[in-house]
């Protein structure tokens, strides 16, 4: 089964960036979906941005215009670019397969990366 690692969490001020990193395990990655998902305190884990195997974006409209979903299928791994931080995007990062139709998860989840976006 595929594994990711996440990586590229930090503390940030408000309006500031971040790039988090996701490598996969496997050989099946340039052939999925890929998602970021954002895990506040205290809240479920929901979905923020996903990517098309060939690389078409889509996200939620609390990110958009603000972070940018990208994948390098020959590193096997996918970026997340988030600009303007604001403190309510705080929070633990996760990446996965998913399949486009219906948001299910394809695989077990990683450790997650954490931000933290605090003056």
């Amino acid at each position: 089964q595929v594994q990711f690692v996440e990586s590229g969490g930090g503390l940030v001020q408000p309006g500031g960036s971040l790039r988090l990193s996701c490598a996969a395990s496997g050989s099946e990655f340039a052939r999925v979906a890929m998602a970021w998902y954002h895990q506040a305190p205290g809240k479920q884990r929901e979905l923020v941005a996903r990517i098309t195997s060939a690389g078409s974006p889509d996200y939620q409209d609390s990110v958009k215009g603000r972070f940018v979903i990208s994948r390098d299928n020959a590193k096997n791994t996918l970026y997340l670019q988030m600009n303007s931080l604001r403190p309510e995007d705080t929070g633990t990062y996760f990446c996965n397969g998913v399949y486009w139709a219906t948001n299910t998860i394809r695989g077990s989840w990683g450790q997650g990366t954490q931000v933290t976006v605090s003056s």
